[in-house]
Formats: structure tokens, C-alpha cells, sequence
């Protein structure tokens, strides 16, 4: 009961690290769905209780990923896409250098492994934190020929943040000119084996 006010239960309202947790819950399961609207979506990885409470590195399979298709893992109560790119994907990484405000990704943060133009281990297998470096909203996938007015016409495929307009391309790399100062973080990772990537360990055994 509410000592103050007799008769009146009391609310037991979550902590200050409880409702951080139960936000970065929400964020992420945000960020499943921003994917899932241009990506098939196969499936999501659920860490055990004890790797999220820890911030341990998280595995995700993707030996049953389709070319064009993605996953969204949970790792530090980030969402952390994983996407396998096709050919196509990879080719629309060319041609607009000068569109973008760092095309080398020398001011982000990211795995040296990664600061390449496809900031990745693998051209065909792309990973990424999928939250807007401007105020961490969850970036939407659009791929290329897409009918959005807020995108170009010869939009080449990539993420849109509908929350303030910011505009990555396949490789996660800004365009000038926008809110996101950067581009889209990498987080450390490494494949475990040809169809197992461990997000958030890139040491090398």
C-alpha cells in the first residue's frame, strides 16, 4: 500500500537499469522490423540470458540466408543486421564516391578488417549495427527501383531513416548532406566457420 496515500496500491514501477534494458529491448525489436520490411526476413537469433547480461559475442547461421535476404541478431541491446548481398548489391557499391560525405569510412567506427569499400570480411555477407548514427533511430532497408518519394529516382538501394531522412547505401556509408553525421557503426566480428559469424569477437585463434 502507498504510505501517503492509505488505500491506494503501490506501483511497482522498474528502475532506472530495468527500463534501459526494456529500451534497448524495444529498439531492437524495432529494428527487426525496419529489416524485415524490403529484406526476407529468415529468422532472428535470441542470445541465452547469460551472453545478453554479459554483452558476450552472439552466433548467427547463416547457411539458409538467400542472396538478397537478412537476419537481425541482438548484441549489447543493439540490432546488429546481417545481410547477404547478390551481385547486383555488390556492383551498386560503385559509382557515387561523390555522393557520400566519407566514402572511406575514416571517420567511423568500425574493425580495420572492415574499412573497405564494402566494410566487410566477405563483399557478399554484410554487418552492421542497425541503428541512425544521428539520433539512433532504426534505418529502413529499400532496395534499388524502390517507389519512395523521399528517395532519388536513381536511388541504388540501401537504408532510409524516415525519422529524420538520412540515407546510407548498400555498404552502410552516409550521403552528403544529412542528419547522420557517419556512417552506419560495424561491430567486431569474425566467422567462426563458412556459415557461422560470432558478432562481437574478432579474435583470432
Amino acid at each position: 500500500m502507498n504510505p501517503a496515500h492509505p488505500g491506494v496500491p503501490t506501483l511497482d514501477l522498474p528502475s532506472d537499469p530495468e527500463r534501459r534494458v526494456w529500451l534497448a529491448a524495444t529498439a531492437a525489436a524495432s529494428g527487426v522490423a525496419a529489416v524485415a520490411t524490403a529484406f526476407p526476413l529468415v529468422s532472428s537469433f535470441a542470445p541465452s540470458e547469460r551472453a545478453r547480461a554479459a554483452g558476450g559475442p552472439v552466433e548467427v547461421d547463416i547457411a539458409d540466408l538467400p542472396p538478397g535476404g537478412a537476419k537481425t541478431a541482438e548484441w549489447r541491446g543493439k540490432p546488429v543486421w546481417v545481410v547477404r548481398r547478390t551481385p547486383e548489391m555488390i556492383a551498386a557499391l560503385q559509382g557515387h564516391d561523390a555522393e557520400l560525405a566519407d566514402p572511406g569510412s575514416a571517420q567511423t567506427q568500425q574493425p580495420g578488417y572492415a574499412k573497405n569499400p564494402v566494410r566487410a570480411i566477405r563483399p557478399e555477407v554484410f554487418v552492421a549495427i542497425g541503428i541512425c548514427t544521428h539520433l539512433g533511430c532504426s534505418p529502413t532497408a529499400v532496395p534499388k527501383g524502390t517507389a519512395n518519394p523521399s528517395l532519388p529516382a536513381d536511388w541504388p538501394g540501401g537504408f532510409f531513416c524516415p525519422c529524420h531522412g538520412s540515407t546510407f547505401d548498400g555498404a552502410g556509408r552516409v550521403y552528403k548532406n544529412k542528419p547522420a553525421p557517419t556512417n552506419l557503426e560495424i561491430p567486431p566480428h569474425r566467422y567462426a566457420s563458412d556459415t557461422r559469424i560470432l558478432i562481437g569477437d574478432d579474435t583470432v585463434a
